[in-house]
């Protein structure tokens, strides 16, 4: 089976997007991580490697003290490294793009818990750094919902639990580990739930 024939011919790539507030018309992008998901020969799905990067606030745009105190991210760290959203993007959209046509899908589907809020980011930095989006504009794949169905949890780290994937509470909140954990998620629930 190849992954095109699994959702509509969708690529699914995990995102999850650390941000200064939850406006993303005005606040600013601070990290992303994008994790391709592959399926082997015999139709099992898994995490490929992940993209992250620390993201330098856009000019003008509001960091939210609440969110920054959430996610506990010093904007002002030199050792974050950060790079502008433009630059981010770019590589995230064309590795994304490749994949999509080595794949022979139609386009990117965005996997996320709570996807839609970053999904909404993630549009509104590509609007920002005109870049054009490889990802369907309003449909996503939310694994609170899938959370909710096979486990009875929509918090993330309930569900990790229920469903005895390993969660580091002092991990979470990082793009990095966030989108790693929701990509074993994600494929958990649908390596249990194959069609024929």
């Amino acid at each position: 089976m190849q992954i095109k024939d699994r959702i509509r011919g969708y690529l699914p790539v995990v995102i999850d997007i650390e941000t200064a507030g939850f406006n993303a018309q005005t606040d600013a992008m601070l990290e992303i991580c994008a994790i391709t998901i592959g399926v082997n020969e015999k139709g099992v799905f898994y995490p490929k490697k992940p993209k992250h990067f620390h993201i330098t606030p856009f000019k003008g745009s509001v960091l939210e003290a609440s969110a920054l105190k959430f996610n506990g991210i010093d904007v002002d760290n030199p050792l974050r490294m950060a790079v502008s959203e433009k630059s981010a993007l770019s590589e995230i959209f064309q590795s994304v793009r490749t994949e999509v046509k080595t794949e022979e899908c139609t386009r990117a589907i965005l996997v996320g818990h709570n996807a839609f809020f970053d999904l909404g980011f993630l549009y509104a930095a590509g609007n920002r750094s005109k870049l054009k989006n490889p990802f369907h504009q309003f449909s996503t794949i939310d694994t609170v919902s899938l959370s909710a169905l096979y486990y009875g949890e929509t918090v993330l780290a309930k569900a990790m639990r229920v469903a005895n994937i390993e969660w580091d509470d002092a991990s979470a909140h990082s793009a990095l580990y966030d989108t790693q954990k929701t990509a074993e998620l994600f494929c958990q629930i649908f390596n249990a739930q194959q069609y024929s």
